[in-house]
C-alpha cells in the first residue's frame, strides 16, 4: 500500500482504530472556532497528552543519566520548555552497548526464531496503532508539525514499516551455489551485531522505524540516540516495544548531544555499524569516527537540493500544487524537498504568479490546530537560518513574490516565502535552506535542464512534470538521484528504497534493500564425497 504524504489528509474521525480519538474529536472541535491563519497569535492549544518518559532506555528499565545531567526540550510554538530529559553522554553510551552487546552474543533476541521476532514486532505494530493519537500529538508538539500530519500520515506509515520488516523476518536467507569442483557452498545471511543509530529531528519516529524495524527484523540489537531537539517520541514507542516482549537490552534509547552521546556512539569500539540521517556536514564526521574506532560499516541518509522540474507541456496547475507540497510540506524541513523548481520559460510567468497566490493561501498557525498546513520551524537556530538566507536571496537580487518575514510575535515561525528569478549561483538556488523557501529558475530545453539539475554536490531525489513520455524516460535516466518521481511527488512506500547519490548519502532504506546493510554474507564451503550430481 503506498501513502501519498502530500495526498489530503483526512479528517480524523471517531470511526478510527484509535481507541482515544473519540475524545480528540471533542478536544479539536473546542479548540478549532478560532481561524488557523491566528493560530500563532491565539493562546496556544494545550496538546491532550503528557510526557510520562524523559530517562534514557538502557537494558530494559529507563534510567537517569549517569551524570545525573538533563537537557530541556522545547515547544516550538513558543519557545517554552516541555520537558527535561537524561542528558547521555560516554559513560551512558558504554552502558548500553554494554547491554546490547550481551543481548546479542548471550540474550535471546538473535537466537530466537525468526517467526517469533515477526509476532513481536507485529504486536508492536497493533500496539502502536492503538496508541496512535497520543503518538502523534508528542511527536507534533516536539517538532512543530501539524497534528493532523502527524496523526493521519506519519504514525500510519511507522506501523506500516513495521508490519513490512515485521513480515521479512522469516523470509531472510542464503543461496545454495554450484561451484566447479567436488565441494557444497551455501552462503548464511546473519545479523550484523550491535547497532548504533542517530535520528534526526525532522521525522524523528518515522526514521526510527526506517532503522530500528529492519534491524530488529535481521535479530541485531540496537542503540538509538535521539535527536536532542525531539527526543520524546521515540522514548514513549519503545517502552510500547517492551510491553509486547521484547527482550531487555535489545533496544536502547539514548537521549543527548552530538558531541557526546553522537561522537562516543560512533567511535565505540564494540559498535558492529552505525546508520545515520542527518546533515551532510555531521554525515562526514560520522564517517570518520566510524572508520577511525573499528573501520565499521556506516550507511548515511544526508541532505539534499532537488530539482522539480516543470516542462512546458506539464498541467500547470496539478504542478504548482506539488511543487508547492513539496517545498512546504513539514515546515520546509525536509531532506528531499523540492527546493529548485525548474520551470520553463515558456510557462514561467504563470506558474510564478499561480505559485505566490498558492503560497499567500497556505495556512500557517499552531500544528494542533485543524486545518493548519504549516507549523513553527524547530527551534530559534534554524528560524534565524531560514531568514538570513532569505535576506541572501533579497542581497543577491532574486524577486521576493511573497513572504521573507516572521509570522505573528512568538515561536518560530515563517511565512511562506517564494523567489522568482532565481539564478544557479545564489546561495538559496545552492544551499540546502531546511526551511520554508521556494526558489523558482527558469530553463529553456532538456539539456540545458539536466545539466543545471545535476550540477550540485547533493544527489537524493526529483521530481519532474511532463505529459511526454519520451522526456520521462530522458530525465529519469539522465538525473543522478536516488530518486526520481514523475508527475508526483513524495511518494513513499515501505517497500520503496530511499537513499542519495553523491553526498546525498549511502546506502539505502526501506524495502528489501534496508536489509542488506544489518546482514553479514558468509560463504560456507564443504566437500563431498562421491556426490550423486554437482
Amino acid at each position: 500500500m503506498a501513502v501519498r504524504i502530500l495526498s489530503s489528509l483526512r479528517s480524523v474521525s471517531s470511526s478510527s482504530a484509535s481507541p482515544s480519538t473519540g475524545l480528540y474529536c471533542r478536544w479539536v472541535r473546542s479548540i478549532s472556532r478560532i481561524g488557523a491563519s491566528a493560530a500563532a497569535e491565539a493562546e496556544p492549544v494545550t496538546p491532550p497528552v503528557q510526557v510520562d518518559h524523559s530517562q534514557l532506555l538502557i537494558d530494559g528499565k529507563f534510567v537517569d543519566a549517569a551524570s545525573g545531567k538533563t537537557f530541556a526540550t522545547f515547544d516550538p510554538r513558543t519557545g517554552e520548555v516541555i520537558a527535561n530529559v537524561a542528558e547521555g553522554d560516554s559513560e551512558d553510551v558504554n552502558r548500553a552497548v554494554s547491554a546490547a552487546r550481551k543481548a546479542f552474543d548471550e540474550g535471546p533476541w538473535p537466537k530466537m526464531t525468526a517467526y517469533e521476532r515477526s509476532r513481536i514486532l507485529f504486536r508492536f505494530a497493533d500496539l502502536l496503532e492503538k496508541h496512535n493519537d497520543e503518538v502523534a500529538a508528542i511527536e507534533a508538539w516536539d517538532s512543530g508539525k501539524p497534528y493532523e500530519q502527524a496523526a493521519n500520515v506519519e504514525i500510519p506509515m511507522v506501523v506500516r514499516v513495521f508490519r513490512y520488516y515485521a513480515g521479512w523476518a522469516d523470509k531472510i536467507h542464503g543461496l545454495t551455489i554450484p561451484a566447479d569442483g567436488q565441494h557444497h557452498v551455501q552462503t548464511l545471511h546473519e545479523p550484523i551485531g550491535v547497532t548504533g543509530q542517530i535520528v534526526p529531528w525532522n521525522f524523528p519516529l518515522l526514521i526510527y522505524s526506517w532503522k530500528v524495524a529492519p534491524a530488529l527484523a535481521c535479530g541485531n540489537t540496537v542503540v538509538l540516540k535521539t535527536a536532542e531537539q525531539t527526543p520524546l517520541s521515540a522514548l514513549y514507542v519503545s517502552k510500547l516495544l517492551l510491553e509486547v516482549g521484547l527482550p531487555p537490552g535489545v533496544l536502547n534509547i539514548i537521549s543527548g548531544f552530538g558531541p557526546t552521546a553522537g561522537a562516543a556512539l560512533c567511535s565505540h569500539m564494540n559498535v558492529d555499524k552505525v546508520a545515520f540521517t542527518g546533515s551532510t556536514g555531521t554525515g562526514k564526521i560520522v564517517l570518520g569516527l566510524s572508520a577511525q574506532s573499528n573501520l565499521k560499516p556506516v550507511t548515511l541518509e544526508l541532505g539534499g537540493k532537488s530539482p522539480f522540474i516543470v516542462c512546458s507541456d506539464a498541467d500547470i496547475d496539478v504542478a504548482v500544487e506539488a511543487a508547492h507540497s513539496a517545498l512546504f510540506f513539514n515546515q520546509g524541513q525536509c531532506c528531499c524537498a523540492g527546493s529548485r523548481t525548474f520551470v520553463h520559460e515558456s510557462i514561467y510567468d504563470e506558474f510564478v504568479e499561480k505559485s505566490k497566490a498558492r503560497a499567500l493561501k497556505r495556512v500557517v498557525g499552531d500544528p494542533f490546530r485543524r486545518g493548519v498546513e504549516q507549523g513553527p520551524q524547530i527551534d530559534s537556530v534554524q528560524f534565524e537560518k531560514i531568514l538570513k538566507y532569505i535576506r541572501s536571496g533579497i542581497e543577491d537580487g532574486a524577486k521576493l513574490e511573497s513572504g521573507g518575514e516572521r509570522f505573528g510575535s512568538k515561536g518560530y515561525y515563517i511565512k511562506p516565502t517564494v523567489f522568482s528569478n532565481v539564478q544557479d549561483n545564489m546561495l538559496i538556488a545552492k544551499d540546502e535552506i531546511f526551511g520554508p523557501v521556494q526558489t523558482i529558475l527558469k530553463f529553456r530545453d532538456i539539456e540545458e535542464v539536466v545539466q543545471r539539475a545535476n550540477s550540485t554536490s547533493y544527489g537524493l531525489a526529483a521530481g519532474v512534470f511532463t505529459k511526454s513520455i519520451d522526456t520521462a524516460n530522458t530525465l529519469m535516466r539522465a538525473l543522478r538521484v536516488g530518486t526520481v518521481w514523475i508527475n508526483c511527488y513524495d511518494v513513499f512506500d515501505a517497500a520503496i528504497p530511499f537513499g542519495g547519490y553523491k553526498m546525498s548519502g549511502q546506502g539505502r532504506v526501506r524495502g528489501i534493500y534496508g536489509l542488506s546493510s544489518y546482514l553479514q554474507v558468509k560463504a560456507v564451503v564443504n566437500p563431498l564425497k562421491n556426490p550423486a550430481w554437482l
